[in-house]
């Protein structure tokens, strides 16, 4: 397929079409992309050789445009001396130079108007261009998040993950019943009686003293 028309069928696809239609977009967009780039190479080698010719013909047109009024100052020399025949002769020549730079003008036209061609599809090849590498980073964009919601999905549905979270809800539990022993442990003496308690008997204690005493005395008297 020549460049011209590759880059025409290129700077016409419909990207979104094409991607929608593709078994795989990412490869698609993948392979549009080189497909642009390699033509964009081959539009600026075309595009160097137009302007080293158009430089060329440039030089060419400089050269016989003296040549051209080199013999128009010749044969109006020759026709002050009086020299018609020489004149003429100069003319002739003159109008030979000046065909060669007629055809040489109208080979610079036809390039400029090739050139600003290949600047005009140059510029709306670099505006799809830009237009699919915009695609290629969305494409990998969604994909990736696609494949961490995936990740993240499967890992929230996971039997496993489900079972270590009982085994910690249970594990849990059990530190809660130790941790209840230890405060269970601290308000008591060791033998398994309150503080409580041992206050209660010791209040018991001084009053049975006390009415011991009581007794005491009383019978001493």
């Amino acid at each position: 397929m020549g460049m011209f028309s590759r880059m025409s069928d290129i700077v016409q696809a419909n990207i979104n079409a094409m991607l929608d239609k593709a078994e795989d977009p990412e490869k698609v967009i993948r392979l549009i992309i080189q497909e642009m780039e390699e033509t964009l190479v081959e539009m600026r080698s075309v595009a160097a050789k137009y302007l080293a010719e158009e430089k060329y013909l440039d030089r060419q047109a400089e050269k016989l445009q003296k040549d051209v009024d080199g013999w128009m100052a010749k044969a109006e020399l020759a026709m002050d001396k009086g020299k018609d025949e020489l004149a003429r002769a100069a003319l002739v020549q003159k109008n030979a130079f000046s065909d060669k730079l007629a055809a040489i003008e109208s080979q610079k036209v036809q390039l400029t108007e090739m050139l600003s061609g290949i600047q005009e599809d140059t510029g709306r090849l670099h505006a799809k261009l830009a237009e699919a590498r915009q695609k290629q980073k969305s494409l990998v964009a969604r994909k990736q998040n696609a494949g961490v919601r995936l990740k993240a999905r499967s890992v929230t549905h996971s039997e496993q993950i489900e079972s270590a979270m009982a085994r910690f809800d249970s594990y849990e539990q059990r530190i809660e019943h130790l941790e209840a022993q230890v405060d269970a442990y601290d308000v008591t003496d060791g033998s398994g009686q309150s503080l409580e308690a041992q206050f209660k008997a010791l209040e018991t204690s001084d009053a049975i003293d006390a009415e011991l005493a009581a007794m005491k005395k009383k019978r001493a008297a």
